[in-house]
């Protein structure tokens, strides 16, 4: 019973920060989240800044950032002030990988759309209709 409890408050704990129970264990037991503590029971209680590392690991997930380099930010993150310039590179050089992705995305969306505006005039041509520019 007990474990079925713990299992519960996992993952609520999950869907309360938009993931998976399996990925937020992965996470803690990586090392991934610093400065989360355990109970007796080895349960994760989560604070409101717990929850913010959730977020800003997602984002680094959700624009590709691979897991060890995450895990190589939080060990520096862990070891305070005499790393803020590391971790300032670090999210720069991710901020510049990023800005790269979303400009090439932007170029494909332009030829999606481009290819779009050919099967608009082409059904316009086939349904005999004036096209409006």
């Amino acid at each position: 019973m007990l474990l079925n409890v713990l299992y519960n408050e996992s993952e609520r704990h999950a869907k309360k920060m938009g993931l998976s129970a399996s990925t937020l264990r992965y996470y803690e037991k990586e090392g991934i989240l610093p400065f989360v503590e355990q109970n007796e029971h080895d349960q994760c209680s989560y604070t409101d800044q717990n929850i913010e590392w959730v977020k800003f690991i997602l984002a680094l997930r959700a624009t590709g950032m691979p897991l060890a380099e995450i895990k190589q930010y939080v060990e520096s993150y862990k070891k305070g002030e005499s790393t803020i310039s590391e971790r300032r590179n670090m999210m720069l050089q991710h901020k510049k990988k990023v800005e790269a992705d979303m400009s090439q995305t932007y170029l494909h969306l332009e030829r999606i759309n481009y290819k779009l505006a050919l099967y608009d005039t082409l059904e316009a041509g086939l349904n005999n209709k004036q096209i409006k520019i």
